[in-house]
């Protein structure tokens, strides 16, 4: 009995999670990709420059822009406004101000992949053919496909002017100009020397570190193993020495004119079956 009255205590006490029934305000802005994409690193570069006073860490980072499961209705309550919070949904009308980081999804399946075994849900030696087939549909996290969730937000939100979008390629080729582009969004007056002290204090050699210090104590790391870093490599482009050929083949084939859109290089025979279906109106908009 105890058991079936603690989630009905936790609402009435406002210490439930809120997710996708977070109350959203309308000075709210959502930090939002498909996970594995750079959302935290976009997250941690945002903390910089928006509490450039402050040492922001992996364990603060979580409290100054939250994810929508990762604190209760009474935290996001009291936070001051206007908030940034993190989300992986897929499209959610009520997000009306949105950072939307898209990555490869190449080098998303690899990143994921690493991740899953840091966290045991894969053991060493998980063939990557099989998390390939299981991540191209949508298998291997809660908020569906890589393209699902690109797609969704591309296609109503793409060309808003309440949306920015970010790829993560760019932010690591040119990671003073997006982190510009990312203050400028969020209406923040930084000079020059801050944009850059943002960019480096969010490195992954700094995020690293952090990591090593809060591993043990930080959500996305505690309870997972410990000889695997959450940060790996931090590049693009990485696919090229993980994924086999048929991998490859695989993503492409699933995504491949969203992938096109996006920029993303296709192997010649991905781009000669390319065929728009669905995406036909969002393709026919100019890319960013």
């Amino acid at each position: 009995m105890i058991g079936k009255l603690t989630p009905a205590l936790k609402y009435l006490l406002h210490k439930d999670v809120p997710g996708r029934n977070l109350q959203v305000y309308p000075d709210d802005t959502f930090v939002v990709s498909y996970p594995k994409a750079g959302n935290t690193w976009t997250r941690f570069l945002i903390a910089n420059l928006v509490h450039p006073q402050e040492r922001v860490t992996l364990l603060t980072a979580d409290r100054l822009i939250p994810a929508v499961d990762g604190q209760s209705r009474r935290y996001f309550r009291g936070m001051p406004r206007p908030r940034i919070i993190k989300s992986h949904y897929a499209f959610h009308p009520s997000y009306q101000r949105v950072v939307y980081i898209v990555r490869d999804p190449r080098d998303v399946a690899v990143s994921q992949y690493y991740y899953q075994i840091k966290r045991t849900v894969l053991a060493d030696g998980y063939p990557i053919e099989e998390f390939v087939t299981r991540f191209v549909a949508g298998r291997t996290c809660p908020y569906g496909s890589w393209g699902e969730n690109v797609a969704s937000w591309l296609a109503a939100r793409q060309g808003s002017a309440g949306f920015l979008l970010l790829r993560y390629e760019d932010m690591v080729a040119q990671p003073l100009v997006q982190a510009s582009r990312i203050a400028s969004f969020l209406g923040l007056h930084c000079a020059p020397e801050l944009i850059a002290q943002a960019v480096k204090r969010s490195s992954a050699e700094r995020m690293r570190e952090l990591e090593r210090l809060e591993s043990r104590k930080w959500n996305s790391t505690k309870g997972t193993r410990q000889d695997l870093s959450f940060v790996r490599h931090a590049t693009s482009g990485s696919w090229r020495a993980t994924l086999t050929q048929p991998c490859v083949a695989a993503v492409e084939a699933a995504w491949s004119p969203l992938m096109r859109w996006l920029g993303y290089d296709l192997g010649e025979e991905s781009m000669a079956c390319a065929s728009p279906g669905p995406l036909k109106c969002l393709l026919e908009k100019p890319a960013p």
